[in-house]
């Protein structure tokens, strides 16, 4: 049976903090831990698992566990959830697993998405947990952002009119993809997901939940264009730190990484290329890493087959169409869309929203403010709102602060796994609706 997730539901903390569980200490399981730290009043960690030490170690507060089976049984040996939820942060495919054992043990989830790889995990998850009436929030954190706040109190106020159709770039960015879609973990998708899943389910998810639509109907067409054998300059190495022609290459690791670490210590992205520097100082370390390790392989040489472009074009319960596009080839910025309307039509960058009203011919600009654009910069707010709002439906019982429940998040994952049919087949594929 369907759990409505917009009614009261589950067992309030009644004023104590809530206890969380972290399954996956990496980076989107420590960004979402930073903001439980903030809040001791609201929030603590009491358990991670983790097979890495390090990563354990890195939330010294909580007890420690090898990996969620070993959270599992200690969890069956208590007799009970040791937490209020669970975080489940790892790996695209290593969701399935702690996702419906720790719902079925009493945990309300909180997973990262996508949900998984594939169609049939997918369903089993929602099926799964559903089964189990505890809350469930799937990390589409664009739905949580101040700007998409700002984006549907538009369409919804109705001064659009009626949405006939939106244009929505997702602007990867050339640096961006290389370190996480060629040389990074979701280069390949049999070792993560296809790149419509891996990166842009969050964008079918927000048009769905900013214009209020079902996505029915698919088409795509994509590519790896750009990083393949064939495409390597001439004289080009396997390696950047050996190669005549790095200091002319747009994807260079030098360039990317060595500023990095002078600008930004050891987070992101140098924490994906190795743990242990920290700062400027380290330099050794990083080329010690670059050299050894995927980072400072050549683009053009390295093992991936993830898409570098792709396009689809969709209809919308209604009648509506959207057309969505994602590209490495930009810089590495906020989302654009424009929404088109019967009575006006919007502009949006993630900053602002400028809406045009057709019908007195005035101009509106809606100003956001500036926020961050990508997961370094907790997306735009989305991350912390997003945290938030789970630990609100735990604390208060009340499952409508969770935007993201799983018969919206299934809807997204369905539309992206026709548009993956679509792309392969060559044809229109029909969106299940459930």
């Amino acid at each position: 049976m369907a759990t409505d997730q917009s009614s009261a539901g589950g067992t309030p903390t009644e004023g104590r903090p809530v206890r969380i569980a972290l399954v996956g200490a990496g980076n989107r399981g420590l960004t979402y831990a930073a903001w439980i730290r903030d809040h001791p009043e609201r929030a603590e960690i009491v358990a991670v698992a983790d097979p890495r030490p390090r990563a354990r170690a890195a939330v010294p507060e909580a007890t420690g566990y090898g990996d969620w089976r070993e959270l599992l049984a200690a969890t069956e040996a208590n007799g009970g959830p040791l937490a209020d939820g669970v975080i489940v942060a790892t790996q695209d495919r290593a969701h399935a697993g702690p996702v419906i054992a720790l719902a079925q043990a009493g945990y309300a989830v909180m997973t990262e998405k996508p949900l998984a790889p594939t169609e049939a995990e997918c369903r089993a998850i929602v099926e799964g947990v559903e089964a189990t009436g505890v809350p469930f929030a799937v990390c589409h954190v664009m739905r949580y952002t101040p700007y998409t706040d700002l984006v549907k109190s538009v369409v919804d106020s109705g001064v659009l009119g009626t949405v006939t159709g939106l244009d929505h770039l997702e602007p990867v960015g050339w640096w961006h993809y290389a370190h996480s879609y060629v040389r990074g973990p979701w280069r390949r998708e049999d070792e993560s997901s296809p790149m419509i899943l891996a990166k842009s389910s969050h964008d079918l998810d927000w048009i769905a939940y900013v214009t209020g639509r079902r996505i029915e109907t698919v088409a795509s067409f994509g590519s790896l264009t750009h990083f393949r054998p064939e495409n390597a300059p001439e004289g080009a190495t396997a390696t950047c730190l050996d190669c005549p022609v790095e200091p002319g290459c747009p994807y260079s690791a030098p360039k990317l990484y060595y500023p990095a670490l002078r600008t930004t210590g050891g987070a992101w992205p140098i924490d994906h290329v190795t743990a242990r520097a920290t700062g400027p100082q380290d330099e050794a370390i990083l080329t010690e890493a670059l050299r050894t390790g995927p980072y400072g392989r050549c683009v053009y040489r390295a093992d991936n087959d993830v898409v570098d472009n792709q396009v689809v074009a969709m209809r919308l319960s209604g009648g509506a169409t959207a057309v969505f596009t994602m590209t490495a080839f930009t810089e590495q910025t906020h989302r654009q869309t424009r929404i088109f309307g019967s009575h006006g039509w919007l502009r949006g960058d993630g900053e602002r929203v400028t809406v045009h009203d057709f019908r007195d011919d005035t101009v509106q600009v809606h100003e956001v403010g500036a926020s961050g654009s990508n997961a370094a910069d907790g997306h735009g707010g989305g991350d912390a709102v997003l945290v938030e709002s789970f630990v609100t439906a735990l604390a208060t019982g009340d499952r409508s602060h969770i935007r993201s429940g799983p018969v919206e998040s299934l809807g997204s994952h369905l539309a992206a796994f026709a548009a993956e049919r679509s792309r392969h087949r060559g044809t229109v594929e029909t969106v299940p609706p459930r």
